[in-house]
């Protein structure tokens, strides 16, 4: 293994520490290695507002002096911009930091490049693409976000062995592997049918992570106070009613700075999506008994990647990204 991929797998491992917490901000880990080739500081960025990666792991060396002979490795490029933080790249400079290894760039249009352009106008080494794939698939949500200005999108269901759509085919444990997958999303959509009918709540209770964004697609204006989707205090509610497409609306929730959203609509939204080619990951579960329901899980024209695909509870989850 090269030398930098080691420091850098090790700045991928810190950064998915961020994975509940850090957006809409991406996951991001840094290194600091002295002299001898010894990790001197490490850092990720824990949580949106807070300190970044850079930040964290300059914070965490002892003797500030080795910095000045030191390599940071960081998976991506240092922001060049005041947000709720000032810019990493400064502090780099500030700190006498001599060479930075970063994974990939950022899309961000407030930084794209310019992070690395100061850090090279004030004489730092910038070494950059190490591990890029795999930088950049951590952040696949963030990076499609800005890169598309719509949140990334996945669409999820549970069906039958034979192809329909039903409620009951979870079960406590795979509802929990749900409830994660909402804690890692910003928001969750779903059609006024589902809350009409199902009248979900849409959180996170069997998962300690924070619950999601409700969004849900409301032309009508059909959707009142009293429905479940209120119950919950920690996650505020979207009803979008003014919207022209499918497309128009993943715009407004970009505005609304969501970077990723879990579809769990009925057939008809999920559909939908699929229609318009408007999706990055589906996630499927399907269950091991036939039930010759009423509602056919959504289809696909062509063959599909399944990216990954194991069992629990006799259910396959599987997982397909474009």
């Amino acid at each position: 293994m090269e030398i930098s991929d080691k420091y850098m797998r090790r700045a991928l491992q810190l950064a998915r520490n961020g994975e509940l917490d850090a957006s809409p901000n991406p996951m991001v880990g840094a290194v600091i290695v002295g002299p001898s080739g010894e990790i001197i500081g490490e850092g990720w960025h824990r949580r949106c507002g807070e300190g970044h990666a850079e930040v964290n792991a300059v914070a965490s060396v002892q003797d500030k002096k080795m910095l000045a002979d030191s390599t940071m490795y960081v998976t991506l490029e240092p922001c060049s911009h005041y947000g709720k933080t000032p810019p990493c790249a400064e502090l780099i400079i500030r700190m006498g930091i001599p060479r930075v290894v970063v994974g990939c760039l950022d899309p961000f249009e407030k930084v794209s490049g310019r992070g690395i352009k100061l850090l090279r106008d004030a004489g730092v080494e910038v070494v950059s693409g190490i591990l890029e794939k795999e930088c950049c698939d951590l952040n696949r949500k963030f990076m499609t976000a800005h890169r598309q200005s719509r949140p990334y999108i996945t669409l999820k269901w549970a069906q039958s062995s034979d192809g329909y759509i039903d409620g009951k085919i979870s079960t406590k444990l795979t509802s929990t592997l749900v409830h994660k997958l909402r804690a890692v999303n910003d928001a969750i959509l779903v059609g006024s049918g589902t809350v009409l009918v199902d009248n979900p709540i849409l959180d996170t209770r069997y998962y300690a992570g924070k619950s999601p964004i409700k969004v849900v697609l409301d032309r009508r204006g059909r959707i009142v106070g009293n429905a479940r989707i209120y119950s919950s205090e920690s996650a505020s509610v979207i009803l979008l009613s003014d919207y022209r497409t499918l497309d128009d609306a993943m715009s407004q929730l970009y505005k609304h700075g969501i970077t990723s959203v879990l579809v769990e609509g009925g057939r008809m939204v999920l559909q939908s999506f699929i229609n318009e080619n408007l999706w990055d990951e589906v996630r499927v579960e399907i269950g091991n008994k036939p039930i010759n329901g009423n509602v056919k899980a959504p289809v696909f024209n062509g063959e599909l990647d399944i990216a990954d695909s194991f069992v629990v509870d006799g259910n396959r989850i599987i997982t397909i990204r474009k």
